[in-house]
């Protein structure tokens, strides 16, 4: 506790704070010294009855583990916080036998103890409202069944604060999403906010979204009886053990697997090491040689004394104050996400059950937000404060999966202050990855291969990322922000040519690629200002930051009619797209060939210069990738387009936002099926431009010494030739339902290629054009986005993809046998197309309707120009139970509900742009 707070009023501690003087940089950026260097003092309080600390007594770490250390297990889980404790649940339930939970010191002692447990079911997010579910009926429903014991979990709802438009506007998106998953929801008028909440002032606010099963969590509660239900199944906790090392050998075909776990008190050897260590899953990680992108911060909020009038009231999260404000009983706890919080340097591996001392001059912000909505807190006095470390990471997302470096070695870490209501889902998921290999929903968002290997140990990146993401926690999302820390980590040979002729970048990954072009100059990135944090300088007149801004908001943007002029040439006369951010990698060697077919659901085994796109799945069906596949002819000697290989040789190209988890998850099954190929990453020494629309073939005659015509170049095969005198390789694809080709080109090349096309291409109406443009232009074909309309949950079945799966043929494939169980059952969910009359903005996210009734929601949403029509996509379910035909799509009555609003829309099952596919082939 903070002396000289206890019985002080927020608006005392306020202007104290007011009158300190302010830290400087250095001090800011310094961690504060602990209360006690063994952890809190007995006056520290937390909003809970108990901790696990004080109902177990004093610490024992000196006398040793627990319980005797079993010589071998078949996984072990790092860290007794909620995260550790969930995974080891969800393992025992799935049958696991032989799981071992170990703990430093005492269950919950790191960072879930004093955690403000707030369960929120909305978020901006499909899956992550699926694990929210989850989470709540474990700790509700589940574990009280299971074992008899209440877990703590109260019920008292849950209300998001609007006081502005697109604030409310964002609630609604969030409620209509909610009705596709059931989650009751409902948008409150300021007045009858204030009858729920008669102490909260309503006079700024736009309105409030309720959702009444919202509820709070108590760490100590849950997590003793997720292990008392996990014991009962087998599993082993083991507390008062450190881990001290972990022993990974390397099996006769190179590869890296867990062996041990090392304790002070003797080893036990395990296939399968799970770290949920939270703020020290770093330190974890290096034991093993993983890197573990995140960073510990401090996080706090303050309990207040008695309020009169309090109780049973709802939690409320006040976004635009960035302060949240959880019931305790007859009091609150007052937190949130400051633009300035203080990063903990130096983690230290004795801290158990400890605080911080609070740095009012860093909390003080939280205080006005809390006392304008509450206003009786002016007057309450504070009982006690807690500040204490939490992890978090450079997309504010978890970290999760198998980590690449090592084989058996899992993530369940970097939770951003969000472990309790996350951790029934992701540790669900979690316990799903290690025994079965893929999780059941998609948690890409959180697998740890989404980040590129060159990031995940770069400390300026992971720094600079964190903070943008903690700050920026309270948010509005809006469907086309992008990050302004850790930019210009992975720029393409042509990013200064781009941004010369006003290219405005997107960041994907550490890439920068071009999103659109604005006639209005250039728009650089600049380096990270931390928003005037820490003694930096804010920029001024930020060209790229103004652009940004002006993409704030759920209507059409300012610059619609720009990225509309891109579309509209490329469908009239030729656009020019710099994809160098592309994944570009090599599969060759002795065994490529069948690693080829095992790999892709389309027949690759075609004759050099032959391309195919294809999908690759994993073992349950789910689609991994989309990716094109060109097969090479062997040679002796490497080249600037080719390495030498013998045997089968295949170049893929795949897209630049995924391309280090297509490396992942190609590289896992060459080790599983233990392939002699090589896997060769080209990414960085190749540049590619895509020349797409009907004057694409004219333009390019003039750059290329190759015949472009139909009978000598046909659609989806590729060719070496040279484009001004460079040797590219030329691919005649579309991925925007034009006459096109891409160049692949040496990375020294590609401003001279580029230069030629572009003087080439001036005669002919030839426009640069971004990924903007390529998100419009491929929805309106019917082009599928991978992590959009399809994810590792989806099959290509269900996404209308039967063609990219050679199920005809004979040969056996990944996720063969699943697909053919899903053909023969028949199609409980279709994706289908929605377009929507009405010239109205839609991202994603809306509730599907048919014949009254929600059958899913959006996954991906666009205008299209050229049909000049909202288009949409998503899964959609027979509300029986019964398969989806066709006929049944087809015979709905369907509207999109887009913020609470009903717009009629017209269903289709092929796309309704240039349906037979005429254009692709050059016929206009």
């Amino acid at each position: 506790m903070t002396p000289g707070v206890p019985m002080a009023s927020l608006s005392r501690a306020l202007r104290v704070a007011a009158t300190r003087p302010c830290r400087s940089p250095a001090q800011g950026l310094a961690p504060r010294p602990l209360t006690s260097g063994a952890g809190p003092t007995a006056e520290k309080s937390v909003p809970y009855q108990r901790t696990l600390k004080e109902a177990q007594g004093p610490s024992a770490v000196a006398q040793g583990p627990s319980r005797p250390l079993p010589s071998t297990a078949n996984v072990v889980v790092i860290g007794g916080g909620s995260l550790g404790c969930q995974t080891l649940y969800h393992l025992a339930k799935l049958g696991v036998s032989g799981a071992v939970l170990l703990e430093r010191e005492r269950l919950t002692s790191g960072t879930t103890w004093h955690t403000a447990g707030l369960l929120w079911q909305l978020r901006p997010s499909d899956v992550e409202v699926e694990l929210l579910a989850h989470t709540r009926r474990v700790v509700s429903h589940d574990l009280e069944e299971e074992t008899g014991l209440h877990t703590g979990w109260i019920q008292n709802g849950g209300l998001f604060i609007a006081s502005n438009r697109q604030r409310l506007d964002e609630y609604k998106r969030l409620m209509s999403l909610g009705k596709a998953y059931g989650v009751e929801s409902h948008v409150l008028s300021p007045a009858e906010t204030k009858a729920l909440y008669p102490l909260m002032n309503v006079d700024d606010l736009y309105g409030t979204l309720y959702v009444p099963h919202d509820g709070t969590m108590d760490p100590a509660g849950t997590c003793t009886t997720l292990t008392r239900a996990a014991a009962a199944r087998g599993a082993q906790v083991i507390e008062n053990c450190p881990v001290t090392g972990i022993r990974v050998r390397t099996d006769d075909f190179g590869v890296r697997r867990v062996a041990a776990v090392e304790t002070e008190h003797g080893s036990i050897q395990t296939p399968c090491v799970v770290n949920c260590a939270g703020v020290w899953a770093d330190a974890v990680g290096r034991m093993a040689g993983v890197k573990v992108p995140l960073v510990a911060m401090h996080h706090a909020y303050v309990v207040t004394e008695r309020i009169e009038g309090i109780q049973n009231m709802p939690n409320v999260r006040d976004h635009d104050a960035s302060v949240y404000l959880r019931l305790q009983g007859d009091a609150l706890s007052v937190g949130g996400y400051e633009p300035n919080p203080v990063f903990w340097e130096e983690v230290s591996d004795k801290f158990a059950f400890g605080l911080f001392d609070l740095d009012w001059d860093v909390f003080t912000q939280h205080i006005e937000g809390a006392i304008n909505r509450v206003p009786v807190l002016e007057r309450t006095g504070v009982k006690s404060t807690v500040c204490g470390p939490e992890s978090f990471t450079p997309d504010h997302k978890p970290l999760m999966g198998e980590a690449p470096e090592v084989r058996g070695f899992f993530l369940g870490c970097g939770f951003n202050s969000a472990g309790m209501m996350l951790g029934g889902g992701c540790g669900q998921e979690l316990a799903h990855w290690i025994v079965h290999g893929r999780p059941e929903k998609d948690m890409y968002g959180y697998d740890i291969r989404r980040f590129h290997h060159s990031l995940t140990d770069n400390r300026r990146w992971i720094r600079e990322r964190s903070h943008e993401s903690y700050a920026k926690n309270y948010s509005v999302v809006f469907p086309h922000d992008e990050p302004l820390a850790g930019r210009n980590m992975r720029r393409d040979p042509l990013h200064e040519e781009l941004l010369a002729r006003g290219c405005v970048f997107q960041e994907r990954h550490g890439w920068e690629r071009p999103g659109w072009f604005t006639p209005g100059g250039t728009a650089p990135v600049l380096h990270y200002d931390y928003y005037g944090a820490y003694g930096n300088q804010a920029h001024e007149d930020y060209a790229y930051n103004r652009l940004l801004a002006d993409e704030y908001t759920f209507d059409f943007p300012p610059h619609h009619d720009v990225i509309k002029q891109e579309c509209l040439a490329c469908r009239g006369a030729a656009a020019v797209f710099d994809m160098s951010y592309f994944g570009k990698f090599y599969l060759v060697g002795l065994d490529a060939g069948k690693a080829a077919d095992w790999l892709f659901s389309a027949d690759v085994s075609r004759p050099p210069g032959s391309t195919v796109y294809t999908c690759m799945l994993n073992q349950r069906g789910g689609t991994e990738s989309d990716l094109t596949v060109s097969r090479l002819a062997p040679g002796p000697e490497a080249a600037p387009l080719a390495p030498a290989f013998e045997g089968d040789g295949f170049y893929l190209a795949v897209g630049g936002a995924v391309a280090q988890h297509n490396w992942s998850h190609i590289t896992t099954v060459l080790q599983d099926q233990r392939f002699r190929c090589q896997l060769i990453d080209s990414s960085e020494d190749l540049g590619m431009i895509s020349i797409q629309g009907p004057a694409s073939r004219a333009i390019l005659q003039e750059v290329l010494d190759a015949d472009l015509s139909n009978e000598a170049f046909p659609f989806s095969t590729h060719k070496l030739v040279r484009a001004a005198g460079h040797l590219v390789r030329a691919m005649r694809l579309s991925f925007v339902g034009e006459l096109g080709w891409e160049l692949h080109i040496p990375r020294a090349s590609c401003v001279p290629v580029y230069q030629a096309v572009l003087t080439a291409g001036a005669k002919h109406g030839l426009v640069n054009a971004g990924y903007r443009a390529i998100d419009s232009l491929s929805i309106e074909k019917g082009y599928r986005h991978w992590h959009a309309d399809l994810r590792p949950d989806d099959s290509p079945l269900e996404a209308g993809l039967a063609f990219t799966c050679k199920l005809k043929s004979t040969t056996p494939f990944l996720g063969r046998e699943a697909l053919e169980r899903q053909r023969a059952a028949g199609l409980r969910r279709r994706l289908v197309c929605l377009t929507v009359d009405e010239k109205v903005p839609m991202f994603g996210l809306e509730a599907i309707w048919r014949n009254g009734q929600v059958v899913g929601h959006v996954r991906r949403a666009d205008f299209g120009f050229t049909i000049d029509k909202t288009l949409a996509y998503g899964y959609i379910r027979d509300p029986s139970g019964r398969p989806v035909s066709p006929d049944f799509v087809k015979s709905g009555d369907y509207s999109l509900e887009r913020m609470g609003v009903s717009y009629p829309a017209r269903v289709h099952l092929k796309s309704p742009f240039d349906p037979d596919n005429k254009r692709v082939k050059g016929i206009y």
